[in-house]
């Protein structure tokens, strides 16, 4: 039997953790991580002169830093943990992190989920902020990095086939920048997106036009549910948004019948966890936390099998799947 000392533990141990998160995301966006990165080892005088704050927040930062594992320290001069400099502030690194600190602290999260418990109202991308859908573009960049090109690369015969030169087809392409990705480290292949948010196609172009793509990669728009091409593909890829798709049944259909005979089907998304173990993981309640916003637009996020159970019951063959990180597998099947 758990008694009162072990509660109020359980319960300390979820105050220090929220007390790291706001220590870290205060950090990124005052400058101070940037500094301490970009500047090396440095006295909390000194970090408040490189970045221009008080001395003193500054020196109750570095400590809390200290305490949370963000920084270390040499006597008075604190440096950044090792990695940190990759981990909170490279967004080209399948690696970063830092943006989903943000992301977690965004009204959209648990400011507005605790205003709806009552009411139940629901949310939608277009009722959400343009800071809200940059902050999440940013985390969703990484998914992209580590699947492509590695992620792909673990599908049996994809890599060949994509190396050669095949057709692309990515749903719920976002701001196009993992039609970027792709066309960039598969050159000989033919790229499209698509993306049922009126406003991300618009996104998605002006982003590959920055990138000289725009007169190469297609995108439009369309939701999955309703998909037809007027050319089938050999490839079509998911990247963390099966989930919310409204009917997965339908999106399965529909990409079954977008693909040629021997045609794959790629979906990268968040392993969440289908049981209680699972749920007390560390990443099995970040997930449950991304689960609080997904709520709100009607969605859940689903364990890693129901895709198996999904590809199978539309007639997918071969299937197979990896883990990439605690929170990013691959399921994949072909048609």
């Amino acid at each position: 039997m758990t008694d009162i000392k072990e509660s109020v533990g359980g319960m300390l141990g979820l105050l220090a953790g929220y007390v790291g998160h706001r220590t870290v995301s205060t950090g990124i966006r005052s400058g101070l991580v940037a500094a301490l990165a970009q500047g090396g080892p440095a006295t909390p005088d000194e970090l408040a002169a490189r970045t221009s704050l008080d001395p003193f927040y500054t020196f109750a930062w570095c400590r809390a830093a200290y305490g949370a594992g963000v920084c270390d320290r040499d006597g008075d001069r604190y440096r950044l943990a090792a990695n940190l400099d990759t981990v909170l502030l490279d967004e080209t690194s399948p690696a970063y992190v830092g943006g989903v600190f943000k992301v977690l602290e965004q009204p959209e999260f648990f400011d507005r989920f605790e205003a709806s418990l009552a009411s139940g109202e629901r949310l939608w991308w277009d009722g959400c902020s343009p800071e809200f859908i940059a902050a999440v573009g940013g985390t969703g960049r990484p998914f992209y990095r580590r699947l492509v090109p590695d992620g792909l690369a673990r599908v049996p015969g994809l890599e060949a086939r994509l190396d050669a030169g095949c057709r692309v087809l990515d749903t719920a392409c976002g701001s196009g920048h993992g039609l970027v990705m792709l066309a960039t480290a598969y050159p000989n292949c033919e790229v499209s997106g698509v993306d049922g948010d009126v406003h991300s196609v618009d996104v998605a172009c002006r982003t590959l036009a920055g990138a000289g793509l725009d007169g190469r990669v297609k995108v439009w728009d369309s939701p999955l549910e309703k998909l037809t091409v007027s050319e089938p593909y050999d490839v079509v890829i998911n990247n963390i948004s099966m989930h919310e798709c409204r009917d997965i049944d339908a999106v399965a259909r529909n990409v079954k019948a977008a693909l040629k005979p021997g045609g794959v089907f790629v979906i990268s998304d968040f392993p969440f966890a289908d049981d209680d173990a699972g749920l007390r993981t560390a990443p099995g309640r970040v997930m449950s936390g991304i689960q609080i916003f997904e709520a709100q637009i009607d969605d859940q996020l689903l364990p890693r099998r129901v895709y198996d159970d999904l590809l199978r019951t539309h007639g997918f063959t071969d299937l197979g799947s990896a883990a990439i990180t605690p929170m990013h597998a691959v399921t994949w099947g072909y048609a």
